[in-house]
């Protein structure tokens, strides 16, 4: 069956004619960065698809070592364009880190990331687990059954240490929320103190993804909120326990995107639509006739110069099925999403629900106005250019009108309680108020002093 997929794709790419207006393209030859996780497919779809020919766009994708590596490869111009963590465009704009104009015209994914903790974390956190009738824990697992184990840590006079990718990455907010939902303080940064670290009950630090499972092997962390496939590589390999997905954590978050410099933008607007026309057609492919083509997915990214993991690792979670603990396989189709709930729309409310937590744990070291998240968000996501390219493709014959939100104003519906483990609502029209209505962060008013929050 799968080398029967594999074939359907691979004709399709031979026989699909060439639809692209190509005469306005600005640059036709281009190189893109990736990080080697599950959620780059896009990007190797769109090659292998041969979505970016038919755009008039010859491609490189190139592995990059880092998320800081892809990032300042994309400023200085060495890439044209990148799959970034969600919060490096964002973090750019505002001068957390290094200051960039960068934007995203195309969201990249929902959900794909788990927590992951050691073995010797697990058989400590088991007797603090409510179990179902088979005797497998019932999920979601709350971070308030890893309390005792910290307790037990602080004993014995250990740091109880883990690992996220990067400071500004959906892992590390994650990572973050999902502890302090449960009553750990993961730490506060300052602008005297970038480690994150102040007050931190757990200490978060930075592993690149696809070390994670070596890192965590070594015993140097104790667990990591990191994307697929690393998470099933750990079940794989025997070495630890996937807690909580995130989808569990906020259903249907936000996840990467792809971003480019404004100037490539402003300079390129052609090509950036005829980019974006690309993805869009990759993400449709993806999740189209029930996920119909996942199979022929986990073979490209199984391949060395994409993911190169195992494709029995990459399809654990990639065909709509979540390992936890080895046996314990259960439905999660909704665990990658790639177009189906207007994924690859770049909805103002993502940034802003990012801009939220950056300012909750003191990467935004003090207050601001509502309308200020309104105006970030705004210059980092451009659904403008996005909604462009779906046109192109509805006119075109390759996309369905009803597929795209038309009239959205650029924010979703506020995300009920129901829909995240800490029962609290997100209305992104009105940050302040949530950033306060979190029980652990910085409130309106604080900032971080030394060791201490201050206001």
């Amino acid at each position: 069956m799968k080398r029967l997929s594999a074939i359907l794709a691979a004709t399709t790419v031979l026989t699909a004619p060439a639809f692209a207006e190509t005469a306005g393209i600005e640059k036709d030859e281009l190189k893109f960065g990736f990080i080697k996780l599950t959620d780059m497919a896009p990007l190797a779809v769109a090659y292998e698809n041969g979505y970016f020919m038919d755009e008039g766009l010859f491609v490189t994708l190139e592995a990059q070592a880092n998320w800081k590596v892809l990032l300042d490869g994309v400023i200085d111009g060495t890439l044209d364009g990148a799959h970034m963590l969600a919060g490096q465009p964002i973090a750019a704009t505002i001068g957390y880190g290094t200051q960039a104009n960068i934007v995203t015209p195309f969201s990249m994914d929902l959900n794909g990331n788990g927590i992951t903790v050691s073995n010797e974390v697990w058989e400590m956190m088991k007797p603090h687990l409510e179990m179902l009738a088979d005797g497998l824990p019932q999920h979601p697992i709350s971070a308030s059954a890893l309390q005792p184990v910290l307790d037990e840590f602080a004993a014995a006079g250990k740091p109880f240490n883990m690992g996220m990718v990067f400071p500004v990455s959906t892992h590390n907010y994650e990572l973050r929320y999902w502890l302090a939902a449960g009553g750990i303080n993961p730490g506060f940064y300052s602008p005297e103190d970038v480690t994150g670290q102040i007050g931190a009950d757990v200490f978060l630090s930075v592993t690149p993804p696809p070390q994670m499972p070596a890192t965590l092997e070594a015993g140097t962390i104790n667990g990591y909120c990191v994307g697929e496939p690393w998470n099933q590589q750990a079940v794989i390999k025997g070495i630890g326990v996937p807690v909580i997905t995130d989808y569990e954590i906020w259903k249907n978050n936000p996840e990467k995107v792809f971003g480019l410099t404004e100037a490539f933008v402003e300079a390129n607007p052609n090509t950036t639509i005829a980019i974006t026309k690309a993805l869009i057609r990759a993400a449709m492919w993806l999740d189209e006739n029930d996920n119909a083509n996942r199979e022929a997915a986990v073979e490209i990214l199984a391949r060395p110069e994409y993911v190169g993991a195992d494709a029995d690792v990459i399809d654990n979670s990639m065909i709509g099925t979540f390992e936890y603990e080895p046996g314990d396989v259960r439905e999660v189709p909704d665990f990658n999403v790639f177009f189906r709930h207007n994924a690859t729309y770049p909805f103002y409310s993502d940034a802003i629900w990012y801009l939220t937590q950056m300012r909750r744990w003191g990467q935004i070291a003090e207050s601001k106005p509502d309308s200020w998240f309104d105006e970030v968000a705004k210059s980092v996501y451009k659904p403008e250019i996005y909604l462009e390219a779906a046109r192109q493709l509805v006119d075109e014959g390759l996309a369905n009108e009803a597929d795209f939100p038309w009239d959205s104003d650029g924010y979703k519906a506020a995300t009920p309680g129901e829909d995240v483990i800490d029962g609290i609502p997100f209305d992104a029209h009105a940050p302040n108020a949530y950033i306060d209505s979190l029980p652990i962060g910085l409130k309106s008013g604080q900032t971080v002093v030394g060791t201490e929050v201050q206001g």
